[in-house]
């Protein structure tokens, strides 16, 4: 039995799907605080049970993006803020290599800024 949030993996068309997918592998392997939770019907990450970052589809430019909960405090050229007061988010073109180093550098960064907050 599929969890909802397998399903909504795999219900999105190909060539978001398999960014999407690549993503979601690459979150789960990159700290050992990051785990994976459904929450309002999206996928979400937390870092030590806090929501860090999630992955979604943009509705206008339909690419796959990462995006970070307290992007308002990450400093990186390539996020971008759009309406948003909190978050940012980091377009991934999905016909092309995923940009696995400013997606570390992002992640690096926000991994940095949630340990910062349990001190």
């Amino acid at each position: 039995m599929l969890r909802d949030i397998d399903v909504w993996f795999e219900s999105q068309p190909e060539p978001a799907k398999g960014c999407l997918l690549a993503l979601r592998a690459h979150l789960l392997q990159y700290n050992p605080h990051i785990t994976e939770a459904w929450k309002y019907r999206m996928p979400f990450f937390c870092y030590d049970g806090k929501m860090c970052c999630y992955l979604w589809v943009h509705k206008q430019l339909h690419q796959p993006y990462l995006g970070i909960v307290e992007g308002k405090h990450i400093t990186h050229p390539l996020l971008q803020v759009e309406k948003r007061a909190r978050m940012k988010i980091l377009l991934i073109n999905p016909l092309e290599d995923i940009p696995m180093d400013t997606v570390n550098d992002i992640l690096d960064k926000m991994v940095k800024w949630y340990a910062a907050k349990k001190r």
